[in-house]
Formats: C-alpha cells, structure tokens, sequence
C-alpha cells in the first residue's frame, strides 16, 4: 500500500498564514498606539514632588491659621461678564487689600488658573475672570503679601458653574 503524500508545502496551508497574521496585527495595533502615545503625552499637575512634600508642613500652617481665624468665603462668578465676587468672614484684621485665589484642575496643568481679588467695601472683593471655567476644580484663597508660614490658606473641591454661589471654609 501506498500512502499519499500530497501534503502542500507551509506556506500554502491556512494557519502559518492565521499566526503570522496575529503577530503582524499585534505590531502595527503596538506601533499606532506608540504613536498617539507620543503625540500626547500626560501633563504632570505638580511635577515637582520633592518641593511640594517639603512644603507640606507649611501648607499645614497656613490651614490651622485659617483655622483659628474662624475664616470662610463665599464666591461668585457672573456667567455673562466673568465677574467674581467674594466674600470673606472671620477674625481677621485688617482685611487685606488683595487676595489671590487659584483654580486648579484636578487633571490638567494648562488649565491652572490665577486670579487677583481686590477689595471693595467691608468685607467683599472682586476680580475679573477672563476665562470661562467650568466643572470640577481645586480652590486655593490666601492672602498674596502673607506667603509661608505667616499667612493662611483656604482651600476646597468645587465643581465651578457660572452664576451659582460657592463655599470655601477652614474646617
């Protein structure tokens, strides 16, 4: 008896050619994502962790100072003319002629913002916000001639809408 040997040669079968093409796929679908990778790298919020953890000590300060002064502010921001008016309550004379309040993303550095407050009357303040800023944000208020240990600090978590009032206290 003889037996047929007919078999085709490998690269006229079926599954050479399907794991070939798993491995050719595997690569081109690895290269495309190396290339949106590099065309969009993460942006760092804080990128200086060394600074910042040796700062951690004097941002606590500045908490407790907050603390003990009973602070707290309420803010808003006019949707049409990007006004912000703040108002701070607590113990602390005299009120400062200018306060600095920053608005952080929580996700992306370029969305960081500043914005100088000057005081008005008793204890309100205004700033111009020339930017429209919405959802969620980290609020820093302190006063800009006090920095360090000397001063103090409000801080919070707002989702930011325009037009509605926003909290921020020392507790």
């Amino acid at each position: 008896m003889q037996q047929d040997n007919n078999i085709p040669p490998w690269y006229k079968q079926f599954w050479p050619w399907f794991l070939i093409g798993i491995l050719v796929f595997a690569v081109v679908i690895g290269m495309g994502l190396l290339w949106v990778s590099l065309l969009n790298p993460d942006s760092m919020v804080r990128d200086n962790y060394y600074k910042e953890g040796r700062a951690i000590n004097m941002h606590l300060g500045r908490d407790q100072m907050a603390r003990e002064l009973d602070l707290s502010a309420s803010f808003t921001i006019d949707e049409l003319t990007g006004g912000m008016t703040l108002q701070l309550d607590g113990n602390l004379e005299p009120l400062p002629e200018q306060l600095l309040m920053d608005i952080m993303s929580p996700t992306h550095a370029e969305r960081d913002r500043s914005v100088m407050l000057r005081h008005i009357s008793g204890n309100q303040y205004t700033g111009e916000l020339d930017f429209t800023i919405q959802g969620r944000h980290y609020i820093d208020l302190s006063d800009p001639l006090l920095p360090g240990q000397d001063g103090w600090r409000l801080t919070g978590e707002v989702t930011l809408q325009m037009g509605q009032q926003h909290q921020l206290s020392a507790d």
